[in-house]
């Protein structure tokens, strides 16, 4: 047997366990050993029955006196009973519906019983406890007892004893890290810990095996950053000459003052553009901060220096709005928006009625060089778009975007010598221990502040009984003039066929977008022009509602998370959101980002009908916190990155020990990753590979 032995070879692996083991991704020995267990009972301490504590979880090693069953009066039940003995005193065990143990155990048997101690008018006694006949090597009781994640048909008691058939082979498991980074970082060998994590002897040794594989999972992650940035300073892109006094003009004539932070991460992007070495920069700011303006600048400065800019956006509704807001701030500029339903240009150039005919002028356009910036979506990702000379891209909310679609355009600059400078955008505030583990090839900029005079939402968790007060206040805002967004969970309720083949409407607690327009436009609010948006419209259809609210032409805008970002409604004064708890806070905290855009006081309504105390909390402490910053942190801390950012372009998914709160192994894997030579330590470049072939970046 080897750690490529399937567990169909292992002592009672049927072929019904071996499907349920499949379901759970274990299909070989090497599978099992890396299936972690999510938490332990500590029975390691064996205690005298005579000392037993009542809530106490210990191990008793005592002979059976008496073993019976018995059937229960009320319940039906069958009932085991035992009397057992350790020299010290008698205790009383019980087990509910498992009559089989009587075949197992025997009386004069000893045997370990670990579980929790409770106390009742017969005195001590044990529930269902787990047993095991009395040895120097257990594996349910008498130690430190793993427990894992099951599917239907597995046991606890099966996956560790088929576990303790394998756990002497992860001697095999070769070790990937070099002697001297584990020496370096203070972390025991792989097959050491490997074998720990499933049977640690303490605690002691239990927190070293989480501490190797926990940094084996954070280091992969910053030597595959390590990889791209190493890749990228080979690699040679266009050296933007900056054009000061055109640039100062340009802020100059801006109708508000750059904050602190705009001016500071301005100038961190311009000095990347002057280097010879690609720019692989993060602009990082919270909803309103002014992230728009210094891509800007960085647009503007690319153009100067005889380049193309390109700005990718992950839906037409935010391209539509880089289109309508980069055409007013640099209006001498050549600048086409090209999407799926839009091409659309600024000095009205394209002059084709038919969609095809002005997708194919706009092509040559952006082709032969006759366009300076180029704004769109995943459009721009087909082969028949190429750029003249491309100098810079800017990604907007780069989270949204896979790996391979922002090298995809990043090969299409024109210019095979160079590589283009490349900036990311994202208006969700990330946690730096976030941020340096998934984009640790990204230098930062961060943008804190806000824009002088910018008021702060006054955000309001509504008491179901206030719900007609909340309604009475949003009229009060749309005849002062003001607009209304709704967001809610769902387009529509779900319908499923009941046993009898009939099609039947099922409750939902989600509010759905559809429902909820027809509440609000018949009964809540009949004389008010109400309309709806969710992401299953043609983009024809969202686009013409949304120009419609801009025109304010509607009075409440009721939609789903299409709304997130990128939609700009100066005039908006409030943001009430259905199901709030059904949204993580990131989430609610862009939604709320919608409403603030002007001199107006706005505010964010949160309704739920969930009476959870956690959802309470969570939702009370978005109430009083106004911060992004502060909001993803703990959003962070309470959901995991997983639920708040997704996983499936970073690797986060193969985090299964690490958190984001594992700062200190965070802060040595960086450390240590940064600069290493790839080419003596060919193993860890190896690794890495096959690491990536494992996960599916998009």
């Amino acid at each position: 047997m080897d750690l490529a032995t399937s567990v169909s070879q292992l002592n009672r692996v049927g072929k019904v366990l071996e499907k349920k083991l499949n379901y759970l991704g274990i299909e070989t020995v090497d599978d099992l050993l890396n299936y972690y267990p999510f938490r332990y009972e500590d029975f390691s301490e064996i205690c005298d029955i005579a000392n037993l504590q009542e809530g106490t979880e210990v191990t008793v090693r005592a002979k059976i006196e008496l073993i019976a069953n018995k059937r229960s009066p009320r319940k039906r039940k069958i009932i085991t009973e035992a009397i057992v003995n350790d020299g010290t005193d008698s205790l009383r065990i019980v087990w509910f519906g498992q009559p089989f143990i009587t075949k197992i155990l025997a009386v004069r048997d000893e045997v370990f019983f670990s579980g929790k101690v409770k106390n009742d008018m017969f005195g001590m006694q044990m529930v269902g406890p787990a047993y095991e006949k009395a040895t120097n090597n257990t594996t349910h009781t008498a130690r430190i007892v793993p427990i894992y994640s099951l599917t239907s048909g597995i046991t606890q008691k099966q996956i560790r004893f088929l576990m303790s058939q394998v756990i002497d082979l992860s001697r095999d498991i070769k070790d990937w890290l070099p002697e001297n980074i584990r020496d370096q970082v203070d972390v025991m060998e792989l097959p050491e810990a490997m074998k720990a994590i499933h049977f640690p002897e303490s605690n002691d040794e239990l927190r070293h095996a989480e501490r190797r594989l926990k940094f084996d999972e954070l280091f992969l992650l910053q030597l595959r950053a390590e990889m791209i940035r190493q890749s990228i300073k080979r690699s040679t892109a266009p050296k933007i000459k900056f054009d000061e006094k055109k640039i100062k003009k340009f802020v100059r004539g801006l109708p508000f003052e750059l904050t602190k932070d705009q001016k500071i991460s301005a100038w961190e992007i311009i000095q990347d553009m002057e280097k010879d070495e690609p720019m692989n920069r993060l602009l990082e700011g919270d909803v309103g901060s002014g992230k728009t303006v210094v891509s800007a600048m960085a647009l503007y400065d690319c153009v100067l220096s005889g380049y193309q800019g390109v700005l990718m956006a992950p839906t037409e509704i935010l391209a539509f709005q880089h289109f309508q807001s980069l055409g007013a701030l640099l209006p001498d500029l050549e600048i086409i928006l090209l999407t799926g339903s839009k091409i659309e240009d600024r000095r009205l150039r394209i002059i084709a009625k038919s969609k095809n005919r002005r997708r194919d002028e706009a092509i040559s356009f952006i082709k032969n060089g006759e366009v300076n910036i180029i704004i769109g979506t995943h459009s721009l990702l087909t082969d028949d778009v190429l750029f003249k000379d491309l100098g810079l891209l800017v990604v907007d909310e780069q989270h949204r975007f896979g790996v391979k679609q922002r090298k995809k355009i990043l090969e299409k600059s024109g210019n095979k010598k160079t590589t283009p400078h490349f900036l990311s955008m994202t208006a969700t505030p990330i946690p730096r221990s976030f941020a340096l583990t998934v984009y640790g090839d990204l230098d930062l900029s961060i943008i804190r502040e806000m824009p002088a005079g910018r008021k702060a939402v006054k955000t309001r968790l509504v008491d179901p009984h206030n719900r007609e007060k909340a309604y009475g206040f949003i009229l009060e805002q749309v005849k002062c003039g003001r607009q209304v967004f709704v967001v809610c969970s769902l387009i529509q309720e779900k319908e499923k066929a009941t046993d009898y083949g009939l099609r039947t409407r099922v409750i939902v607690d989600k509010k759905s977008v559809l429902v909820e327009y027809e509440k609000l436009s018949k009964y809540i609010f009949p004389d008010l022009k109400v309309d709806f948006l969710h992401g299953k419209l043609k983009p024809e259809e969202k686009n013409e509602t949304m120009a419609k609210f801009k025109n304010g032409e509607i009075d409440i805008l009721v939609s789903t998370s299409v709304v997130e970002v990128g939609v700009d409604i100066p005039n908006a004064s409030v943001m009430m959101i259905e199901g709030a708890e059904n949204f993580g806070l990131a989430q609610l905290h862009q939604f709320r980002g919608r409403v603030g855009r002007s001199e107006h006081q706005s505010y964010c309504f949160l309704f739920t009908d969930s009476d959870s105390k956690s959802v309470q909390e969570r939702l009370t402490y978005f109430e009083k916190n106004n911060s992004g910053f502060d909001v993803a942190e703990y959003d962070l801390e309470i959901r995991g990155p997983g639920e708040v950012y997704g996983t499936n372009q970073s690797g986060m998914e193969q985090l299964r020990l690490a958190t984001m709160h594992d700062r200190d192994l965070i802060k040595i894997g960086r450390d240590v990753a940064r600069g290493i030579d790839f080419d003596k330590y060919v193993g860890l470049k190896k690794k890495v590979e096959e690491w990536e072939l494992n996960i599916h970046l998009e």
